[in-house]
């Protein structure tokens, strides 16, 4: 993708202020991406990313930060108000935000299955349909959108466990959401697409045994955000990239 493909668009990464949220983000700035961090709690945090986008831009772009709770419709309204009073249209959505519960899923609390399954599903949702809004308006000088979810590796597939069951999911779920939302905007050039990663350097538990020994980079990942939101991509919809090493779980 050309150095400068993103400049003068605004990318907007869910869960922006930590983790594979941050390094997104900032992955967009590098191309000249006018960045908007969102957190839910972790404001200092969402701060030094911002600052640090900033620079990574090269001074020429802007970056803001904004918070909100993905699971409530009237806040993720005000997310996007905020977002383009600042920094104009939303012209990518990356769908990150989404809680992880490693337990057996008879010992859940009945509140943390819920903020397993809204934070995944229903914060893919909401903040989708408020991006399409002003994405569908096509007053902007070029037709470009993008909506860019996360998933997790082999949830298509039908990949369950007893534990993190909620997970697996709700992110089966993203996966159909992005089939569906990709064949809804064909006629508004815009593309919805998902990446789904296995283990991630990041991760807060590993397998004994690793994909080709060590678990996905964040450099990993950004390769098919990017790829996904080069201009020359917009006849790419309704896919899903598996990062994850060529991890089979059947022979797990």
């Amino acid at each position: 993708m050309d150095e400068h493909a993103l400049e003068n668009r605004t990318v907007l990464v869910t869960g922006s202020a930590r983790g594979v949220g941050r390094e997104l983000l900032l992955a967009t700035a590098e191309y000249g991406a006018d960045t908007a961090v969102h957190y839910h709690t972790s404001a200092d945090a969402a701060r030094e990313v911002a600052e640090e986008a900033r620079s990574r831009g090269g001074g020429d772009t802007e970056a803001m930060t904004v918070q909100a709770d993905v699971t409530d419709p009237e806040s993720v309204d005000g997310l996007f108000n905020a977002v383009e009073s600042e920094l104009g249209g939303v012209d990518v959505l990356v769908n990150n935000v989404g809680d992880f519960a490693p337990s057996h899923w008879d010992e859940l609390e009945f509140e943390t299955w819920n903020r397993v399954l809204e934070t995944n599903l229903n914060g893919t949702y909401l903040c989708s349909k408020r991006a399409l809004a002003g994405m569908r308006e096509g007053d902007r000088d070029e037709e470009y959108g993008r909506i860019v979810n996360i998933g997790y590796a082999s949830s298509e597939k039908g990949l369950v466990s007893p534990v993190n069951f909620p997970y697996f999911v709700a992110k089966a779920g993203v996966l159909m959401f992005t089939r569906m939302l990709a064949a809804d905007t064909q006629e508004d050039d815009v593309t919805v697409n998902a990446i789904s990663p296995y283990v991630v350097e990041n991760s807060d538990e590993f397998p004994v045994e690793l994909p080709r020994g060590r678990p996905a980079s964040f450099d990993d990942l950004a390769q098919p955000l990017l790829f996904f939101l080069d201009p020359s991509s917009g006849y790419i919809s309704g896919e899903n990239i598996e990062v994850d090493g060529g991890w089979l779980p059947e022979h797990v």
